[in-house]
């Protein structure tokens, strides 16, 4: 016999029926339903933990969401993203997935940006046809072994590349054989490495093989050899002045030793030695695999999303004394550098009868991070630009930066983007880094300097030798008063700002034009030839 399910029965006298309404009989029974539901609490209700799962999931994979998207304008590192290693991004691929059609959608729009159009580079291509007495005597040169020529090159790693390039061709006047440079320890940064910690020394003896003979010590036949120093190269000396004054400094043993090479070899030089200083710079002087290996991981990094900026901010603190400029973020910080100017007078560089607003107004003064901010808006830069900044520490911190990060927050630099510990063998040697920002600075889609100097130099010649890419030269002189101008709407700003950089957006220069200019930076009409007869000399 089957067990019947237990019922409940309420017994209610016959009078009480009777006296109630259909109606009010239908709210009791419904009302005697309701409190024998709340009789179960809330949480043992399946309903409850199912609506509970379903929120906590949504707010997970909103969470990943937001991570995964580069273009969060306030994300605390927002280049977090160019790097994350493949065990972490295969565990989000559907996620990821979620993310395309926007992604793409965002590089569609900065590709189509006229900011990112490259200049007209008119045909010009690398020309390094040297004559052929140049070659006839690079013959003797290889053949003699009896003067060896040695230098101590000093400065950053920018400036030491220039003092190299001379180096070589000093050599090739002298008809020596050269002693790999010594560089001097930076007594700023304190880097102690040596010629072959940052280029590639095999290269370079290779590249040069035919032009000048690259030793890497002295012979045994001229180590006892005191060599002749002398420390009285005056400015812009020229080919027949190096050939008589230093002539006689191999007559002891046949070594001659030079220092304060720095800008002091004439910037006019014949064809062939101009030729030769491009050989050097954009040819022979290439970095150590280690540095090269890194740098162009960092490079793909930014690429890996579309194009990108790259940024040469000068903005460290010895910049804004020996400039004799002002920071113009706080006035305390502004207080700092006067006082530190006022205590040491002799850092600075030059145009000391100059006031800081003259300096300013002037264009001598490197652009802070509010100034880069409006150049790059009214140039047509994308809030979602992609931008890597090279150089050292901002006076003040990345907190120096803010009004730059604020409108273009996908700001990166190599400490962002280098995984852990990928950045550690480099940290103490001032050097290694630079060379990393170079190559990525080098390898970008656009570039602009702040200031001017040595690394913004070497990288207007080295873009222009790859075909013209695209480098911005702010036009400081001319821009500055609409800057201080609150009173001009800022559509027309733009306006006349673009109008201002129309032709300082990397277009062939020719050096001829520019007196007295490094070819290594105009490398146009010396190093560089078309194919047309529209554009010569």
């Amino acid at each position: 016999m089957t067990k019947s399910k237990m019922q409940a029965y309420i017994s209610v006298p016959a009078q009480i029926i009777n006296s109630l309404s259909s109606s009010s009989l239908q709210s009791l029974l419904l009302s005697l339903k309701k409190s024998a539901k709340k009789k179960n609490p809330l949480w043992e209700r399946p309903m409850f933990w199912f609506l509970c799962f379903f929120l906590c999931f949504f707010l997970v994979i909103l969470k990943i969401g937001f991570n995964l998207n580069p273009l969060v304008p306030f994300s605390p590192n927002p280049c977090s993203f160019l790097h994350q290693e493949s065990s972490f991004a295969n565990g989000f691929v559907s996620n990821i997935e979620n993310n395309v059609g926007f992604l793409k959608k965002v590089e569609e729009n900065q590709e189509q940006s006229e900011f990112w159009k490259q200049p007209d580079g008119l045909g010009y291509r690398p020309c390094l046809g040297f004559s052929r007495e140049y070659n006839k005597w690079s013959g003797k040169n290889a053949k003699d072994r009896t003067r060896y020529l040695m230098v101590v090159v000093t400065g950053g790693m920018n400036q030491q590349r220039n003092q190299i390039v001379d180096a070589v061709v000093i050599a090739r006047i002298l008809g020596a054989a050269l002693v790999v440079p010594n560089l001097q320890v930076n007594v700023i940064w304190g880097d102690e490495s040596e010629f072959s910690d940052i280029f590639d020394l095999d290269h370079f003896k290779k590249v040069l093989a035919n032009d000048v003979r690259i030793v890497s010590s002295l012979p045994s036949t001229h180590l006892t050899s005191r060599p002749m120093e002398d420390r009285q190269m005056p400015a812009n000396v020229t080919p027949q002045w190096i050939r008589t004054n230093y002539a006689r400094l191999f007559r002891g043993g046949g070594v001659a030793l030079l220092r304060g090479l720095d800008s002091m070899l004439s910037k006019d030089l014949p064809s062939d030695l101009q030729k030769l200083r491009c050989k050097v710079a954009f040819h022979a002087l290439k970095f150590t695999a280690p540095i090269l290996e890194l740098g162009n991981k960092i490079t793909e990094r930014m690429r890996s999303t579309g194009p990108y900026l790259a940024l040469h901010l000068r903005m460290e603190k010895d910049v804004w004394v020996r400039t004799g400029c002002l920071p113009g973020w706080t006035h305390e910080y502004d207080k700092m550098i006067s006082n530190e100017r006022k205590l040491r007078p002799w850092l600075l560089t030059s145009k000391s009868n100059m006031t800081y607003h003259e300096r300013k107004l002037a264009g001598h003064c490197p652009l802070n991070a509010l100034e880069v901010t409006r150049l790059l808006k009214a140039l047509g830069a994308p809030k979602n630009a992609r931008i890597y900044w090279a150089g050292g520490n901002p006076f003040g911190g990345k907190e120096a930066l803010l009004p730059l990060i604020g409108e273009f927050p996908n700001l990166c630099n190599k400490e962002d983007l280098a995984l852990p510990g990928e950045l550690e063998p480099f940290a103490s040697k001032a050097s290694f880094m630079a060379a990393i920002d170079y190559i990525v600075a080098e390898n970008s889609d656009v570039f602009m300097p702040s200031h001017g100097g040595n690394m913004g130099h070497a990288l207007q010649g080295h873009r222009a030798y790859a075909g013209h890419k695209k480098y911005i030269t702010p036009n400081k002189r001319l821009m500055l008063p609409y800057f201080l101008n609150d009173s001009l709407p800022e559509a027309e700003f733009n306006q006349i700002i673009m109008g201002l950089h129309r032709d300082f957006l990397g277009q062939p220069e020719f050096r001829t034009s520019k007196s007295g200019r490094y070819v290594t930076k105009y490398p146009v009409p010396e190093c560089m030839c078309n194919d047309t007869n529209l554009h010569t000399s």
